[in-house]
């Protein structure tokens, strides 16, 4: 049994197996991540890994060797504690992710319906 949970109108129900489409209609619309100071939708990681650096935030290369290699983007501020993790394939980046963004980066960016 797989699925995703949807929640509307005040009621809880699992979508089984949807496919992409499908599970982009059952929850809504899909999500984009707005950079605000310059109004611009984040389409690439080239584009957002410009406005992190801007907001001081390094690409973290851990490790070496095959052993650093996890399938993931990480990056990290030199003043704070806080890492952003995200799939190196963009298309698997999701609303998830950018929340992520937005929490730690408040003034920065936003989550709006795409």
């Amino acid at each position: 049994m797989s699925g995703v949970w949807v929640f509307r109108n005040g009621v809880v129900r699992l979508v089984e197996n949807p496919t992409s489409g499908a599970a982009a209609a059952a929850s809504g619309k899909r999500k984009a991540l707005l950079h605000m100071p310059s109004g611009e939708v984040v389409t690439s990681y080239a584009s957002l890994e410009r406005k992190l650096a801007a907001l001081g935030w390094e690409r973290y290369y851990a490790g070496g060797g095959a052993g650093g290699d996890c399938g993931m983007l990480q990056y990290h501020k030199r003043t704070s504690v806080d890492l952003i993790s995200l799939p190196k394939d963009f298309a698997h980046f999701g609303s998830v992710h950018m929340y992520d963004i937005v929490i730690k980066n408040r003034d920065a960016f936003r989550v709006i319906d795409a």
